[in-house]
């Protein structure tokens, strides 16, 4: 069984829908007790950091997601808040990875063209083997976001926009995609597929 961490956040209905379509069994629950029943948990995400964590924090679901021993996913905010600190709304977040999340700076992003926030799809690279099994290096995946996570050593792919960042993050049995996997065709949902496999 996969468990949804439900905290009032905006893309729980297309990871329903993609789970479903991998035949899935899934719960959405806020329930500290219902999801420590779960095999693997998903953390999805859209909207703003600080408000998110004081969710996350008013249901105790901060502490909790910090003890799992079992796999966590992380979906683009979800995968943010994963991260010691971002840069919106001065949020200290979850600590499970030490990266910094930054908003993409205008002048760099206007100077070479882009957009903030960037919406639509960019390709990653350097993957990760056992996240990204079967998918193939320079894959493109549906990004909607404006700020980023640091590249570091639990970096699992990294896409450019303007500077190179996170496009995913690994560490043990935390992992996270800032772009969404299940609106990025097949291989989104191969991701997805390879996390509901993961035994630790």
């Amino acid at each position: 069984m996969t468990g949804i961490i439900d905290y009032d956040t905006g893309n729980i209905r297309s990871v329903e829908n993609a789970l479903r379509r991998l035949g899935a069994e899934y719960v959405l629950s806020s329930d500290k007790r219902v999801l420590d029943a779960c095999e693997r948990l998903i953390l999805p995400g859209v909207g703003e950091a600080a408000w998110a964590m004081s969710r996350l924090r008013e249901r105790g679901l901060d502490a909790f997601i910090r003890s799992c021993t079992k796999p966590v996913f992380g979906i683009c905010l979800g995968m943010q808040l994963l991260c010691a600190w971002s840069e919106e709304g001065d949020a200290e977040c979850l600590g499970i990875f030490p990266n910094r999340v930054r908003n993409f700076r205008r002048s760099i992003a206007e100077d070479r063209g882009l957009k903030i926030p960037q919406v639509g799809w960019n390709d990653i690279r350097s993957l990760e083997p056992e996240l990204f099994l079967g998918v193939p290096e320079g894959a493109y995946m549906y990004f909607v976001h404006s700020y980023f996570a640091e590249v570091n050593e639990y970096t699992a792919s990294v896409t450019e926009y303007g500077p190179p960042f996170s496009s995913s993050l690994r560490k043990g049995n935390f992992m996270g995609c800032q772009f969404h996997p299940e609106k990025s065709g097949d291989d989104g949902e191969k991701i997805l597929y390879n996390f509901l496999k993961m035994k630790l």
